[in-house]
């Protein structure tokens, strides 16, 4: 249905790019470039930033806009100028041109969560999705610079907050990089020539 792959790719979009949800309930379609994966995101004190977005998320992105309809209500000069994910309730059928809402997003993603398996008791949040894009990230060794500039922070230490790293993770990294840890790479040289 229309519903379900627009909710894929806001989840998608979500995940792979670690918007705010207000930013994502505010992109319109001209934001969105399929062809290079990226989306134009105007923040916080209105700085727009150019962002990447995963294969997944693009191929979702184009799922929806495949079947999406056209906003209603005429307040929009182009196509282009329409919000890129729509309130389907009053735009099937209805009168309203308005994009999803914050709250309908965070509905959206408790509701999915809840319909699943063992997901009692389990909370899934737009903010927990941005947070688990930058732990991930830095996680998999990106720059946090980098990871600064896609969550549209203008201080670092914000994005720290972010991102923060796991014990157990911190613990494998030693372990695999330091050479006294005993398993690092100078101790398994050393451990070759005795």
């Amino acid at each position: 249905t229309i519903r379900e792959k627009r909710d894929a790719a806001i989840l998608e979009l979500l995940y792979s790019s670690g918007l705010r949800v207000g930013e994502l309930c505010s992109l319109r379609m001209r934001d969105v470039s399929i062809e290079s994966s990226t989306v134009r995101v105007t923040g916080k004190g209105r700085k727009v930033r150019v962002v990447p977005v995963g294969g997944k998320a693009v191929r979702a992105i184009g799922e929806y806009l495949s079947v999406r309809p056209p906003a209603r209500g005429g307040e929009f000069r182009s196509r282009l100028d329409e919000p890129l994910f729509l309130n389907l309730r009053g735009n099937i059928g209805g009168k309203s041109g308005r994009g999803i809402s914050p709250r309908s997003v965070a509905r959206m993603l408790r509701d999915r969560l809840d319909a699943r398996e063992g997901a009692v008791g389990r909370h899934l949040s737009p903010h927990g999705m941005r947070h688990s894009f930058a732990t991930h990230l830095l996680e998999s060794g990106a720059d946090l610079r980098a990871i600064q500039e896609m969550l549209g922070h203008s201080s670092l230490s914000t994005t720290q907050r972010y991102a923060r790293v796991n014990v157990s993770h911190l613990v494998r990294m030693y372990e695999e990089a330091h050479p006294l840890a005993g398993r690092g790479r100078m101790s398994r040289r050393e451990g070759r020539g005795k």
